[in-house]
């Protein structure tokens, strides 16, 4: 497992088979982390991909259209080959009663903040 960050807008529940702590983190901790490692992204959800980008500074668009993840043979996640030892995951948290449409993009007002998480396992 390398030095490069695993990133996404959600991180799916059926692939955890082994034990995960996760931990609510500040978006400054990650914007470090994004400073000092090689990003890469698995990014699902592309209307919150330009309000994502306005909030960290970086563009976490994924090489590939609707990226997905497996699992190594130990459980870990595993995106384009690579096996990642954590990941980390940033959603936003819209205003009461807002639900974005599918394919319309988000506007960073209808955002009113990003809850950051990250998962070790």
């Amino acid at each position: 497992m390398g030095s490069r960050i695993l990133i996404g807008n959600s991180f799916p529940l059926s692939l955890i088979r082994r034990r995960v702590v996760i931990v609510p983190c500040g978006l400054e901790e990650l914007r470090r982390l994004l400073a000092e490692r090689e990003i890469v992204s698995f990014w699902g959800h592309r209307n919150t991909l330009e309000a994502v980008k306005q909030c960290l500074g970086y563009d976490l668009t994924p090489r590939v259209d609707r990226p997905a993840l497996t699992l190594s043979a130990a459980g870990l996640p595993v995106y384009e080959g690579e096996v990642f030892g954590d990941c980390w995951v940033l959603s936003p948290d819209y205003r009461e009663g807002f639900r974005p449409a599918i394919g319309v993009e988000v506007t960073p007002g209808e955002i009113l903040d990003w809850q950051c998480l990250h998962l070790t396992f």
